[in-house]
């Protein structure tokens, strides 16, 4: 089959799949554009928007249009090579939006908050107050939205590329309360809930690190496999580096479908960064480590999951060493 060919068949059965209406989106998509409240808007200068969100499939089949057929475009042509770049920076592009909808939906609920409590009953404040969580709804509407695109997105580029996409390093009592108060401050409550879930999710947390020269992948997922057989819902803490031992561990996660939680140093800290990043690993009681052979960081963390007494894997750049403590 030509490239032409395949390009035009791609195109085509998208364009079947949509005016078929066939198929159920997937589950991100399905509840990340249900439909919510009447009417929301997305800047308080805005009008209210009353439209309905988009059809979650027709979103769905377009993101795996847009990833895929770029990667058709350019094989087998001189500018192959650049697929993988350039289809980094769609993926990426649905990130900074994601974000900075984020930013903007953190600054909305702060000032709902000020709101609700300088809250004097009257009717005023009260319209006002409503108006503030409109816009908190809306914003966190398309939040959730754009974060699903990111993500399918992201999903596209691995299956295209073999690895995963990864980001760049740049989770009262009142007298005066009303009925519109109390419903503010229950969507506080809620949307606090909502983001403490996706940054600290819960589950039982296994940390791995390891040093970024390393080309057997297989022992790698061998042992995250054994620990996954035996915690199910096991949430991944890695040390966030982009190769080597890091990169084989998120692609693990991204495989099996296991959460994952990057821990990047904060460089504010100097050349204690990386020792302070696994006291902070450490501080969220993992059941179960994972260490590669590295640099002195891994030992360092090595020495930390030994006194703490959890149960760990040591596993030695020479295949015929790996160690289990605990």
């Amino acid at each position: 089959m030509t490239k032409a060919s395949r390009i035009s068949r791609s195109f085509t059965e998208i364009a079947d799949l949509l005016a078929e209406g066939t198929g159920e989106p997937a589950g991100c998509f399905a509840a990340a554009f249900a439909e919510g409240a009447c009417e929301v808007r997305l800047a308080a200068s805005d009008e209210c928007v009353t439209a309905e969100m988009p059809d979650p499939r027709e979103v769905q089949l377009a993101i795996e249009m847009m990833v895929t057929t770029l990667f058709d475009v350019l094989r087998d042509t001189r500018l192959e090579p650049l697929g993988e770049r350039i289809a980094w920076g769609v993926v990426h592009s649905f990130h900074k939006v994601a974000s900075g909808l984020e930013g903007e939906a953190d600054h909305a609920a702060r000032k709902l908050g000020e709101l609700v409590r300088e809250n004097d009953g009257s009717e005023i404040a009260n319209a006002t107050i409503e108006e503030a969580q409109t816009l908190c709804r809306g914003l966190d509407e398309a939040v959730e939205a754009v974060a699903c695109m990111r993500d399918h997105a992201a999903q596209m580029f691995h299956a295209e590329t073999g690895h995963p996409w990864s980001a760049p390093r740049a989770t009262l009592t009142s007298g005066k309360r009303t009925a519109s108060v109390i419903a503010a401050a229950d969507f506080l409550a809620a949307r606090r809930q909502r983001r403490i879930e996706a940054q600290a999710p819960s589950g039982p947390i296994v940390l791995f690190s390891g040093g970024q020269v390393w080309e057997d992948h297989a022992r790698i997922w061998g042992e995250l496999d054994a620990i996954r057989t035996r915690i199910p819902a096991m949430i991944l803490a890695t040390t966030a580096q982009d190769k080597g031992c890091d990169a084989i561990a998120a692609a693990w996660a991204a495989r099996s479908g296991v959460r994952l939680v990057a821990f990047t140093l904060d460089r504010r800290l100097g050349k204690r960064a990386g020792f302070a990043r696994n006291e902070a690993m450490m501080r969220l009681h993992p059941v179960e480590a994972v260490v590669c052979e590295g640099s002195g960081l891994q030992s360092h963390l090595a020495r930390l999951v030994r006194s703490g007494g959890v149960p760990a894997h040591f596993i030695a750049a020479d295949a015929t060493r790996t160690r289990h403590h605990g």
